[in-house]
């Protein structure tokens, strides 16, 4: 490997590792078997289940045999996250509509972590982006595109993608509730009626008591909860850009 600026070994992005050696016997698999054997195991169990070794008897060879297709299992859960994100059905370039746009990206990407619920989980800064990564960024990043700076274009799409994990981890995490205790939301509430009345009656927490007798999202189901949220989130943006005039954000909404 290269010597990179700090004088340290220059890592060796994924994507620019050739997929076939230049010489040699073609190999028996591709990538994309192997990422998706990975996934497969990652839906069904969960990323911790994906190792080299596991993916590696999936497919039929051994795990030292794997690492000469996939380096590194930082990089399989590279591919991994590419081979997901591939799924992600968005236009080829934003409509003009910025609201219709990041509400496209933030409805698919929820979608896309319910089915792989691994995503929700991955946790770790990653420099480096894969092909439908890169798609979906040019689009999401696009639609903020409207005279803001880029940094502000950053920030604006971190908090849309941040409300988006959050609220999916939020309902898979609630799935997962009902799956190990049989019990709901509306149930799992139900069970503190006591404690919560307890709490009322000594009048000490005023904001608590506004949630329990007032708010309505804790009542709505998933689909409705992530709506009501996305579009305060939206709204949010909105206030870190261009003032529009009237005619035309009435038109938007």
């Amino acid at each position: 490997m290269a010597e990179g600026a700090s004088g340290g070994t220059e890592y060796a992005d994924i994507w620019m590792r050739p997929e076939r050696p230049a010489r040699g016997p073609r190999p028996a698999y591709s990538r994309a078997q192997i990422t998706a054997a990975a996934v497969r195991v990652a839906d069904a169990e969960g990323l911790e289940a994906a190792s080299m070794r596991r993916i590696a008897a999936e497919i039929g060879t051994g795990a030292m045999s794997l690492y000469r297709y996939v380096p590194s299992r930082e990089d399989l859960i590279e591919l991994m996250v590419d081979h997901a994100t591939a799924e992600l059905d968005l236009p080829g370039r934003p409509s003009g509509d910025w609201r219709a746009d990041l509400t496209l990206v933030a409805e698919r990407s929820r979608e896309l972590r319910l089915r792989h619920p691994w995503l929700c989980g991955l946790r770790r800064p990653r420099g480096s982006f894969g092909p439908a990564q890169l798609r979906m960024m040019e689009f999401g990043l696009g639609a903020l595109d409207v005279g803001i700076p880029i940094d502000d274009i950053l920030v604006l799409f971190g908090l849309l993608m941040g409300y988006v994990d959050n609220a999916a981890q939020e309902e898979l995490a609630w799935r997962e509730e009902k799956r190990r205790s049989g019990l709901g939301r509306e149930d799992v509430m139900g069970r503190s009626g006591a404690y919560v009345r307890e709490l009322l009656a000594g009048g000490e927490h005023p904001m608590f008591a506004r949630v329990v007798k007032e708010a309505r999202q804790p009542h709505m189901d998933a689909e409705g909860r992530f709506r009501y949220g996305l579009e305060r989130v939206l709204d949010c943006i909105e206030a870190g850009l261009p003032a529009v005039p009237d005619d035309q954000r009435s038109s938007r909404r």
